[in-house]
C-alpha cells in the first residue's frame, strides 16, 4: 500500500512551466543560428581559411569587373 503514495504526491511539482514568449523566441533564434553555423562549416576543417578564400575571390571578381568596364570598352584592336 505504501508504494502508491509517492504517486499521489503534490501535483504542483509535476507541472511544466512554459517559458516566456520572448525567452522562447530568443532560444529559437539562437538554435537556428547554431544550426546555420554548423551547416555552413560541415565538412570544413578550417572555416577561417574558407572565409578568407571567399573574400579574396570576391575581391578578384570586383577587380575583373572594374577592369572590363574600363575606358577601352572591352574591345582591343590589333594592327599587324
Amino acid at each position: 500500500m505504501g508504494q502508491c503514495l509517492p504517486c499521489l504526491g503534490d501535483p504542483a511539482k509535476d507541472v511544466v512551466e512554459t517559458p516566456d514568449p520572448e525567452i522562447k523566441r530568443r532560444q529559437l533564434a539562437e538554435a537556428a543560428e547554431k544550426r546555420q553555423m554548423e551547416a555552413s562549416s560541415r565538412g570544413v576543417k578550417n572555416a577561417y581559411s574558407v572565409e578568407q578564400k571567399k573574400k579574396k575571390q570576391e575581391e578578384m571578381e570586383k577587380r575583373m569587373a572594374a577592369s572590363r568596364h574600363g575606358g577601352e570598352g572591352g574591345l582591343r584592336w590589333q594592327v599587324g
